[in-house]
């Protein structure tokens, strides 16, 4: 790989065959469980209907795996909310309400900055003490969604059996065991989806501690290496270990992750294209050829086709990289 001292940002484009999952489902009807399923259009414009896993879920993932490194990093400041992995971060912190109160916002986003790193990377909208002021995520996730042909959701049938003799025995003074209504069989059917789903996911590395209002970084570079860090790390886990639901009976077969890291080192989007469109590898690699003319060469594609080559790349990104300093000009 080439020796680079700055990342700007960084992107992901993938795709992971899993098995036998159900990570991501819309509710249920009666007793039968329903998969999420989202209509997209291929490269030839034709309608495809698919299962699919949303960018919240995923980005839900990534901000599990953020909590417990920062949690074990106690250079990485977390709000009180926070470190209770509370969805409500910094609004859920008395002190920062109370810390703000009068401050303009400018100040106010310079102290969420400095206070709480998962308020800072992850994104929120500080509603408490009457205002409004919004946190743009630095990650973003699209849906991870079903490659056309390539995937396949059946509904399984389940039952959970109560035995009518043990019930009889531990609860024979119980009104609802006389009634039988904890007896026989409860019947339901849950679905479990396998294939190849298309991944992309972009970090916006440069925005780190930046104040958008301001135009200025509210933390000095040594924080922001630490957060760019557990980023980066918690992104890899979201890949090496996707939570979601029934991971308890159905935790997905991850047989395979491959696709493309691009990353750049000055003010250009690290490029993706869907894994949706079978040539995005070869696509984002022209990309790469046609923005050296223009860009230098600030954008460098990287090819995995394992986890473990993933793993590779993003630890030495880890290693090796350091926060994009954005630059100030002067009036």
């Amino acid at each position: 790989m080439t020796d680079i001292t700055t990342l700007y940002s960084l992107s992901i484009s993938a795709r992971a065959t899993l098995n036998m999952h159900s990570l991501n489902n819309e509710g249920g009807e009666g007793n039968q469980i329903q998969t999420r399923m989202v209509n997209i259009v291929d490269a030839e414009g034709v309608l495809h209907n698919v299962n699919a896993i949303s960018g919240d879920m995923y980005k839900h993932i990534q901000a599990e795996h953020l909590f417990h490194i920062a949690r074990e990093n106690r250079k990485i400041p977390l709000s009180l909310g926070a470190a209770q992995f509370n969805a409500n971060r910094i609004n859920a912190d008395p002190g920062f309400i109370e810390r703000t109160s009068g401050m303009s916002d400018a100040d106010t986003l310079d102290e969420l900055l400095r206070s709480c790193a998962v308020s800072d990377m992850e994104g929120i909208l500080v509603t408490e003490g009457k205002r409004s002021l919004p946190r743009k995520s630095v990650i973003e996730f699209g849906w991870i969604v079903g490659v056309p042909e390539k995937v396949q959701t059946d509904s399984y049938f389940h039952v959970k059996y109560v035995n009518e003799g043990r019930t009889k025995t531990q609860d024979s003074r119980s009104a609802e065991s006389d009634s039988g209504a904890n007896l026989g069989q409860n019947i339901f059917h849950r679905p479990a989806s396998s294939g190849i789903y298309a991944i992309v996911c972009h970090l916006e590395v440069a925005r780190i501690g930046f104040n958008e209002i301001t135009q200025r970084y509210a933390i000095p570079l040594e924080d922001r290496q630490q957060r760019a860090r557990a980023l980066l790390e918690s992104t890899l886990y979201t890949f090496l270990q996707p939570n979601g639901a029934m991971r308890s009976t159905q935790a997905p077969h991850i047989v395979n992750l491959e696709g493309v890291v691009t990353i750049s080192t000055a003010p250009t989007p690290a490029p993706t294209v869907s894994p949706l469109k079978a040539s995005y590898r070869e696509e984002i690699l022209a990309i790469q050829e046609r923005l050296t003319p223009i860009t230098g060469e600030s954008v460098q594609v990287f090819v995995f086709n394992d986890l473990a080559g993933l793993t590779e790349i993003m630890g030495w990104c880890i290693a090796n990289t350091q926060p994009y300093e954005i630059a100030l000009r002067e009036a």
